[in-house]
C-alpha cells in the first residue's frame, strides 16, 4: 500500500553489515546467515538487493572495519549507498536509487537495531515507503554499560514495536527470515 505512485516493486535493503559494525553483535553468525540467505533468495526471484554502507571517524572509508562482512559480496550491479547518518536516506542518493527501481517497498535488514536499523525503518515509513523488518536478520552491539538494555532486549523490543508500527496508506510489520515473501511485498 505504499503512497509513492507508480513503485509497484520491492527492494531488499542491507543496512551496514560491516566488519566493524557487527564485530562484536548479538548471534553475529547467525543474523549474517540470514541475511545471506535473503540475499541469495532475492537475487533468485530477481528482487533488486540494495546495500548501504556506513562511514565515520570509528569507520573509514577504505579500511578493514568499513568492508562489508566476508560472508556477504555485493554483486556489481547491485547499488551500494554509502552513508554518514543513522538513516539510509539521510543525504544520499537512496531515493533516487529505489525511485529508478520502482520500489515502494522495503524489506530491511542489518546493523546497528537501535541506530541505523531504527533510523532507516522511520525514516522509509515517513517517506512514503512499505517498510517491513526482518525480524532475525538485524543485531546490535552491547551498550549495557552506557545504560542501554542488553542486545536481546533491543531486538526483542524493536520487533515488538515495528510489528505493530502503522502510517495512513503504508504498512510496516516484521517476518521470520523463513516468512519472508518477496513476491508477495509487492
Amino acid at each position: 500500500m505504499t503512497t509513492l505512485k507508480d513503485r509497484p516493486n520491492v527492494a531488499l535493503l542491507v543496512v551496514d553489515v560491516q566488519n566493524g559494525v557487527v564485530e562484536g553483535a548479538h548471534e553475529r553468525d547467525a543474523v549474517v546467515a540470514n541475511i545471506g540467505s535473503l540475499v541469495q533468495k532475492a537475487r533468485q526471484e530477481r528482487v533488486p538487493v540494495v546495500w548501504v554502507q556506513h562511514s565515520d571517524e570509528q569507520l573509514e572509508r577504505g579500511s578493514d572495519s568499513w568492508k562489508i562482512v566476508p560472508e556477504l559480496i555485493p554483486n556489481n550491479s547491485e547499488p551500494l549507498i554509502e552513508k554518514n547518518y543513522g538513516d539510509s536516506f539521510e543525504d544520499t542518493n537512496l531515493e533516487t536509487v529505489l525511485s529508478d527501481l520502482e520500489v515502494g517497498r522495503l524489506v530491511v535488514v542489518g546493523a546497528q537495531t537501535d541506530q541505523c536499523i531504527r533510523s532507516t525503518l522511520h525514516g522509509a515509513l515517513v517517506r512514503g515507503y512499505d517498510a517491513l523488518l526482518v525480524s532475525d536478520a538485524h543485531t546490535t552491539e552491547d551498550a549495557t554499560e552506557w545504560g542501554a538494555p542488553s542486545p536481546d532486549l533491543v531486538i526483542a523490543h524493536t520487533n515488538f514495536y515495528w510489528t505493530y508500527q502503522e502510517a495512513p496508506g503504508r504498512t510496516a510489520g516484521t517476518a521470520e527470515t523463513k516468512d519472508v515473501d518477496f513476491v508477495a511485498a509487492t
